[in-house]
């Protein structure tokens, strides 16, 4: 079959706050073919990637992605493969193609995926999708009064493992930073699994990272995500080094295989934790999963937006036993929310599965998101390059 249309819907909240909430907005992707359609999400700025699938061609090595996509076969894994390379070769020098590209290719798998009647995860080469903890994500309170409620809430919800990240954290004194994450700790309990998430605060400087390493340490955390940028390798082996039994974790910012491959072999990882919607979709995360293995690191989902995307992020290691971890949004917005008519829940035992359902295995109902639609053109000289399509 051939790729006959790939549509792009831009949602919005009303208002997006000046918040690190990724989950305000969405760029969502169908892709039809052969009587069938497919659903993917981009992690991204939505009129930015939209723009770079039908922006007028620039050079040779900096064309729209529509002219690597439409009209293309899909008929097997391959097919998926091929088109991804063809779309990096064809548009190299446009920054935002792995985010667009991502779109493309979980929509891809999803398509081929019911098509073919089998979940993506046995595509991919996997006999069975193993369960997956949730840990619940939550950004740090302003306060540590308001961290240790949101940390209260998420136990009584039932997670065993929470992380908290962003917010005031890193931009006051250690002694701050170390009140919120004694209060995390406190309001989850001494059983819980607790992770921070430092959000690239840092740049490259390991040394306020190192001041907060004995309040981490007391709290037991088991990992701090992201101190420092994706490409910080010197930093990043630095601080691992100085941090035991505190792990590393890093990799969402990764927009290729390349980029993971140098955090797995340089960065001294303990985790390596990858956006199906950034690194240029299903296809590549499965890859950094199939190093992260070799290599003995931990892979990792990273979502905070719908349960489409959770869907697409728990694909590339379903299948890996020992890599148990899942990061869960619990704090997304009304427009993620309204995305997926069928969310993954925690089963009794609370755990979340890739779903057994053919292709990604999320139900899209256009009504549900129609009322966050955002009417939006693109006129270049007269022409009009992109108008929001129907639903």
């Amino acid at each position: 079959m051939k790729i006959e249309a790939v549509d792009w819907f831009y949602l919005s909240m009303p208002e997006v706050q000046d918040i690190a909430d990724g989950s305000q907005d969405a760029l969502l992707v169908r892709v039809q073919a052969g009587g069938l359609e497919g659903w993917g999400e981009c992690e991204a700025a939505p009129l930015v990637s939209i723009a770079s699938w039908c922006c007028p061609m620039s050079h040779a090595a900096c064309k729209p992605l529509r002219d690597s996509v439409l009209g293309q076969r899909i008929d097997d894994p391959a097919d998926i493969a091929r088109i991804g390379r063809l779309v990096r070769e064809q548009s190299l020098d446009l920054l935002q193609t792995p985010h667009t590209l991502s779109g493309i290719d979980i929509a891809l798998w999803d398509l081929l995926g019911r098509r073919l009647g089998e979940p993506v995860w046995r595509l991919l080469g996997y006999p069975r999708a193993h369960p997956k903890t949730p840990y619940a994500f939550s950004l740090f309170g302003d306060t540590p009064h308001e961290t240790h409620a949101k940390a209260l809430r998420v136990r009584t919800a039932g997670y065993r493992a929470a992380k908290f990240g962003w917010g005031p954290y890193g931009h006051g004194g250690a002694a701050e930073d170390a009140a919120h994450v004694r209060a995390a700790r406190e309001g989850l309990g001494e059983d819980a699994a607790l992770m921070v998430d430092a959000g690239t605060v840092w740049g490259d400087d390991p040394a306020p990272a190192r001041e907060r390493l004995a309040a981490l340490r007391e709290a037991r955390v088991l990992w701090l995500e992201e101190p420092f940028v994706s490409g910080a390798l010197e930093a990043y082996a630095a601080l691992s080094r100085e941090a035991a039994p505190v792990k590393l974790a890093g990799g969402e910012g990764c927009h290729s295989v390349h980029m993971a491959r140098h955090l797995l072999n340089y960065g001294a990882l303990g985790f390596v934790q990858i956006d199906a919607g950034r690194i240029g979709g299903i296809t590549p995360a499965k890859a950094v999963a199939d190093l992260a293995a070799a290599r003995g690191v931990t892979y990792v989902n990273h979502t905070f937006t719908s349960h489409l995307a959770l869907s697409a992020s728990l694909q590339p290691y379903a299948g890996l036993a020992e890599h148990t971890l899942c990061e869960y949004p619990v704090e997304a917005s009304p427009v993620a929310v309204a995305i997926a008519a069928t969310p993954l829940r925690p089963d009794a035992q609370g755990y979340v599965h890739a779903p057994e359902g053919p292709g990604l295995g999320v139900t899209v109902h256009p009504a549900r998101i129609r009322p966050y639609l955002v009417e939006a053109e693109l006129r270049v000289g007269g022409h009009v390059l992109y108008r929001t399509p129907d639903l």
